[in-house]
């Protein structure tokens, strides 16, 4: 059942994209984290564009099955927009909006949604729909972008990625995005935690980010802004994106 009194972080993450699929409390509460960092919405394009940029990456080494968990409301350049047509993905997510337009997702043989949450990762790892699309002995792109920072470090994040990434056979590639507040100002941090009452929303360092895949393959140039991964041209300050990317091959 959705509860569209209660903002969702799938929800407002839509809006700060300019998408429909979002009710007032999700705007409400997109506008009050907005008017604590006024370049959200530039953290939130360029978090969908380096999802892009490091999907076609991961698809280029030749993977063809795609895990992706937090995969949110449909909006253009997702997943499906940046590897081939054929590749086949298991969709992850715990919001039931994200589950009424999973249709726009899994348009297409080799596509499927499951409802799952990150911080129960054997779950969606038994998951039958699952197993049933993901061929284990061939390499899988596991897609964490955006959706760490919504585990607290009393939910044993690190754990919560080893267990997935045990999962993976060698040669399997993980791309990974996560705010930090790291480079705002102490007066904007001070906004921001007030905007994080309940203490879901978890911003950490690049360094701390980094650390939860030790014993990966980081691809260069490493942990980077997701504005300069792989990016050209003119790009953004990364204290205006806040935002931290890698993709690491599992050895």
């Amino acid at each position: 059942m959705i509860d569209s009194t209660e903002a969702h972080p799938a929800r407002r993450y839509n809006y700060w994209l300019g998408g429909s699929h979002h009710f007032e409390a999700d705007r409400v509460s997109g506008d009050a984290i907005e008017a604590a960092m006024p370049t959200i919405r530039l953290m939130a394009t360029e978090n969908r564009k380096f999802l892009g940029r490091a999907a076609s990456f991961v698809a280029a080494q030749g993977v063809r099955q795609f895990l992706d968990i937090g995969t949110g409301i449909p909006a253009p350049g997702g997943l499906p927009d940046s590897v081939p047509p054929s590749s086949r993905i298991v969709f992850v997510d715990n919001d039931p909006l994200v589950r009424e337009h999973s249709a726009e997702l899994t348009d297409g043989d080799g596509r499927v949604y499951v409802d799952g949450d990150l911080r129960s990762p054997r779950e969606i790892l038994d998951h039958p729909s699952l197993r049933a699309t993901l061929d284990r002995a061939e390499p899988v792109g596991l897609m964490l972008a955006a959706v760490l920072h919504f585990v607290r470090d009393d939910e044993d994040p690190r754990e919560i990625v080893r267990t997935l990434v045990s999962a993976l056979p060698s040669g399997s590639y993980l791309v990974a995005s996560h705010a930090t507040w790291e480079y705002l100002p102490p007066a904007a941090v001070e906004r921001l935690t007030a905007q994080n009452a309940d203490g879901r929303f978890a911003p950490r360092s690049g360094a701390s980010f980094a650390a939860f895949f030790d014993g990966l393959e980081l691809v260069p140039p490493g942990r980077a802004s997701v504005a300069h991964w792989h990016a050209s041209g003119s790009l953004p300050k990364i204290e205006d994106v806040a935002c931290n990317g890698l993709v690491a091959r599992v050895p």
